[in-house]
């Protein structure tokens, strides 16, 4: 698609959206006021239908398929995101040089920190996904928890350790298919109550989220720490410059 066909398209878009926008928010009651109809229509809802929590109703009952939005845009972003730093990564390797991933430099008190904090930050995790209907937490809270307590181990400074604890493909088939397995309990409960199935749903989620996250922390942690190793008898612009060799042309 052409530049022009492009800009047309977007302008579009943006129109549409801001239209959507300003008539939404026109027709929201004045601030301060005291109506606030979709907040008490929501709290009867809740209890209507005897959801433990208003949060969990208003997510995976009310505005199910609003959740299967935001999943579907999660997803959308951590496939960018590796696709992209897959090319970045591959056009860094074609130049002939070894690479490596070198080792995070920390002190001896962050990889202790990193280390005793892992265990107890995934308990922490996995405890409020298994919650979410009991409080308000769930499945996006405890699923962000979840994909950066993994990477407490780039502190402790062992990024083998890391490599090895989140493979990425094994994460990235985990995103899709808890993405697909949220979805499905959407559409098989639609038009029930939530009660039954907010487990399943924060538990998806869950999943989901935490997958997003180690692989966008995973595939920037890659790039970041991929040290090119140049061939013996080769030299840096900065190591030529300071023996006054040549430099490289501007």
């Amino acid at each position: 698609m052409r530049s022009p066909a492009r800009t047309l398209l977007f302008a579009a878009g943006a129109a549409g959206t801001g239209s959507l926008f300003t008539a939404g928010t026109l027709g929201l009651p004045g601030f301060g006021g005291a109506l606030h109809p979709y907040a008490d229509r929501a709290v009867h809802q809740a209890v209507l239908r005897g959801t433990p929590n208003v949060v969990s109703s208003v997510n995976f009952d009310q505005r199910a398929f609003d959740t299967v939005g935001e999943e579907l845009i999660l997803l959308s972003a951590a496939v960018a995101t590796v696709a992209l730093l897959r090319v970045v990564r591959r056009e860094a390797e074609d130049d002939g040089a070894a690479h490596r991933h070198g080792p995070a430099e920390v002190s001896d008190a962050l990889r202790i920190v990193g280390y005793l904090l892992l265990p107890l930050t995934l308990l922490v995790g996995v405890y409020i996904v298994a919650h979410g209907q009991q409080s308000p937490g769930g499945g996006f809270q405890g699923g962000v928890v979840l994909g950066t307590a993994i990477h407490l181990l780039y502190l402790a400074g062992d990024y083998p350790a890391l490599q090895r604890l989140r493979p990425i493909p094994v994460f990235e088939s985990a995103e899709a298919a808890a993405a697909a397995a949220f979805v499905l309990v959407v559409l098989a409960a639609a038009g029930t109550a939530a009660t039954g199935r907010v487990p399943a749903l924060n538990a998806a989620v869950g999943t989901e989220v935490g997958c997003a996250l180690v692989l966008l922390l995973g595939k920037f942690f890659e790039q970041a720490l991929l040290v090119r190793e140049r061939p013996a008898g080769e030299h840096s612009a900065g190591e030529r410059r300071r023996a006054g060799g040549p430099r490289e042309p501007s």
